[in-house]
């Protein structure tokens, strides 16, 4: 039975993520790249920190990250202080980065040559969903690695599938990103457009929301998208990063991908507002500075 488990990674995903682990009984060893924040998880949480991967991995028999890109990726397991060194043959490494598919097909890889399981296992329910334990996640790997890691995941889990092979994971957290782009791009223009008719934002919301154009962004971001309000959520950055990664796969399998595209460029315009760091719902003010600009 997993009883001790490391975690890579204490960002506002795999801060809360990694504490739901311990609350469950898990002995949780953590390593973060800024050590102050290792520091503050252990005054929320059970633990020990440690001062590099390799460290935090070693005597664990599961080990998490959830990192920022493929580099980062790299850097946390096969770097020189990467926690495959510190893990051994018949261990599981559980990835919840947003990455490519080619970085958790190159890891699987190297993974298997030391005897170690992988799965790729990105997440989706942002923020929110990590604090309230409600996180959809995303895998691709063996059934056995998987079976062997649900009982985890389920602590912070409100759905998990295993989707395929390793890489799956990603290819559908992919999918994801792009039916999130083309929505908060949709909500953006109807909220503009109920604005420019004269009508009231909020009223057509509640109409529209019972029937067929519902969805989870329209119920949770359009009072903050009115009031202009973008300081929480999913930052742009990390959307550009993310339709990056949809964009190059694209160019390999030959999806098209218009739509996908043009809501990048937009972000980018976002970006040179100095957005970077506003929620992805921002795209409504991309719309309203370029109104006020015509």
């Amino acid at each position: 039975m997993t009883t001790t488990v490391a975690f890579i990674g204490l960002g506002v995903m795999g801060f809360p993520m990694a504490g739901y682990l311990s609350k469950a009984g898990y002995r949780v060893q953590v390593y973060n790249r800024t050590g102050s924040r290792a520091s503050e998880w252990l005054s929320s949480y059970d633990g020990k920190d440690f001062a590099t991967p390799a460290k935090a991995a070693s005597g664990a028999d599961m080990v998490f990250a959830c990192v920022g890109n493929d580099d980062d990726l790299r850097q946390v397991t096969i770097g020189p202080d990467g926690a495959f060194h510190g893990m051994t043959s018949g261990t599981l490494f559980v990835d919840h980065t947003t990455a490519s598919a080619n970085v958790a097909r190159e890891l699987a890889g190297a993974a298997k040559e030391k005897g170690i399981g992988f799965l790729d296992a990105p997440v989706s329910g942002g923020q929110a969903g990590a604090e309230n334990g409600a996180l959809t996640i995303m895998v691709g790997g063996e059934e056995s690695d998987f079976e062997r890691a649900r009982p985890l995941l389920e602590c912070y889990a409100r759905a998990l599938n295993l989707l395929g092979p390793v890489g799956s994971g990603q290819l559908c957290k992919m999918v994801n990103q792009v039916c999130i782009a083309g929505l908060v791009q949709g909500l953006s223009e109807g909220l503009h457009f109920a604005r420019a008719a004269g009508l009231d934002p909020e009223q057509v919301v509640e109409v529209i929301s019972k029937g067929a154009a519902q969805s989870w962004q329209m119920e949770n971001r359009y009072k903050t998208m009115l009031a202009g309000e973008y300081e929480h959520g999913f930052a742009v950055d990390w959307m550009r990063k993310d339709l990056g990664i949809v964009l190059d796969e694209a160019q390999r399998n030959g999806a098209l991908l218009p739509v996908t595209a043009l809501v990048d460029q937009f972000y980018s315009e976002v970006q040179a507002l100095g957005g970077g760091r506003w929620d992805t719902s921002s795209l409504f003010a991309r719309l309203t500075n370029l109104r006020d600009f015509n």
